[in-house]
């Protein structure tokens, strides 16, 4: 079983997007569905976040 991940930032348990390593990212409203990243992608994602932060 994947373990999903939310940001320490969510203030609502319920409201946020989670992610779990080698699976994707998903809405808690919406757990049984998910969007698959690879880890190539990811890593770009996290990388423009930061230079844009």
């Amino acid at each position: 079983m994947a373990e999903w991940r939310k940001s320490s930032y969510s203030a609502n348990a319920s409201e946020c997007v989670e992610v779990a390593t080698g699976i994707g990212i998903r809405d808690t409203k919406a757990p049984a569905v998910h969007l698959a990243v690879g880890a190539a992608a990811w890593s770009s994602f996290l990388g423009a976040v930061k230079r844009s932060a």
